[in-house]
């Protein structure tokens, strides 16, 4: 099997993209299969490596450290020369073109959604109904593009379930996984006080909700209650978050270089708050839960799905709800949270989302007559 991932629109804010890219990646090669990664950059390079080949195609900046392919054309020379037998994208909008040349060259396409269109644009425009009519034309078009949409959460599944229905084109649902054993609980030293610690870690844009998290902090600070929150990433928006922090004990680390030692401070929190109601599924939340340290998400979203009462808590997307959800999971024991936390994120290894996927790839592979 020769498996093409595409990866457009790929830069400094696409962390969790990255870290599903390279999951896979390096898990369809432990399975034998002949990996090809393709994504923007800026020069013509092909570089072998142990998890494939990786062909990085020349492409324009477009803004926030983002460089997008836009001459789908030059993508397709790529895909001749490696011959796949499945090509996977990881970008559902610019690269259409290329989905088109894929079903009249016989190659099966499987699209990997990454996010909730209509509730992400709604976020962003504030105009949901004008959001919910364009997307749905867009959603129409991707469906008729390709062979197999995954999805990551039931959530995400929503968006495409009529239009996909009518166009007849399956809609998977896989989950993502977690690094079991870089992001695990850490021996944790603490001091002999009864401050309530809080973190929040991602990008520090708005439609991650960095606010509501940040706001929930000062709910709780305003109630009197001794805490401090660590929150570790960086983005658009920190001049923001530090104004809503104000006085509040709310301390912003910046980008954490070393998942083993984000692993380590996310482990010294009693709570990790992950409050955005349009995730399409959390990588963050399952690296906390397996670092032992329970997560409250809101009540709504894909990241939602990924906790249960023994690993946190959820609440409507209100900084007074969710501080009251904190409080709640914070009261028991802990012992118990971490164990609860840890023993949720084992159910989402990075090695159930690799069989899923390859099964789906060799599936569409099956549909096609070897003479394609």
């Amino acid at each position: 099997m020769r498996i093409a991932q595409l990866a457009n629109f790929v830069g400094a804010a696409s962390g969790g993209m990255k870290t599903a890219l390279a999951e896979l990646g390096r898990g369809y090669v432990d399975a034998g299969v002949d990996r090809l990664l393709v994504v923007p950059g800026p020069t013509d390079t092909t570089t072998e490596t142990a998890h494939g080949t990786v062909v990085q195609v020349r492409a324009p900046q477009v803004g926030g450290g983002y460089r997008l392919i836009v001459e789908p054309w030059r993508l397709i020379d790529v895909l001749d020369r490696f011959g796949p037998t499945s090509i996977e994208w990881n970008d559902k909008l610019t690269l259409l073109p290329v989905a088109w040349w894929a079903r009249r060259a016989g190659v099966p396409s499987v699209c990997l959604s990454h996010e909730q269109l209509t509730d992400m644009f709604a976020r962003r425009s504030g105009k949901p109904t004008t959001s919910k009519m364009s997307i749905g034309v867009v959603n129409r078009l991707v469906v008729r593009s390709f062979d197999t949409l995954v999805v990551t959460s039931r959530y995400a599944e929503q968006e495409f379930q009529q239009v996909a229905a009518a166009a007849g084109c399956p809609v998977e649902r896989v989950p993502l996984g977690v690094d079991l054993q870089t992001f695990r609980p850490h021996p944790v030293a603490r001091p002999d006080d009864e401050i309530l610690r809080l973190t929040h870690v991602g990008r520090l844009s708005r439609e991650k909700s960095p606010h509501l998290a940040v706001a929930t902090a000062v709910e709780l600070h305003r109630r009197g209650i001794p805490l401090r929150m660590d929150v570790y990433g960086d983005g658009p928006h920190l001049d923001e978050l530090q104004a809503i922090a104000g006085r509040a004990p709310v301390h912003f680390h910046g980008f954490v270089d070393g998942r083993e030692e984000l692993s380590r401070r996310i482990s010294e929190a009693d709570v990790a708050l992950s409050v955005c109601p349009t995730e399409t599924f959390g990588l963050a939340v399952l690296e906390s839960l397996a670092s032992g340290t329970p997560v409250v998400t809101a009540d709504r979203g894909g990241a939602r799905e990924l906790v249960d009462r023994t690993s946190g808590g959820w609440a409507a997307p209100d900084p007074a709800a969710l501080a009251d959800a904190v409080l709640q999971v914070a009261a028991r024991p802990r012992a118990e949270r971490r164990a609860g936390a840890r023993q949720r994120a084992e159910l989402y290894p990075w090695s159930e989302t690799v069989g899923r996927m390859l099964a789906i790839h060799a599936g569409e592979a099956a549909r096609v007559p070897e003479t394609a």
